[in-house]
């Protein structure tokens, strides 16, 4: 009954170990998200926006399976 007593006691020290850090890494990530938000107020980013163009996709399968077709002759020699 005594190594059942011990694994228990030692069973509810690791958790309550873990159980602490997580509470405190919590505590600590949420302090930091303030402090970053408060200075991003203070030193703010420019940011530039990217117009990307939208290239037309081919529908045509027939033409897609011609130029796969060429390609592969190309590389063939």
């Amino acid at each position: 009954m005594n190594n059942l007593e011990n694994g228990l006691a030692l069973l509810l020290i690791g958790m309550g170990f873990v159980l602490g850090f997580l509470t405190l890494m919590i505590f600590g990530m949420t302090l930091m998200s303030k402090i970053v938000g408060w200075l991003n107020k203070l030193f703010p980013e420019t940011v530039e926006e990217v117009k990307s163009t939208v290239k037309k996709v081919s529908s045509n399968i027939d033409e897609a399976i011609a130029v796969a077709i060429a390609a592969i002759m190309a590389k063939r020699g």
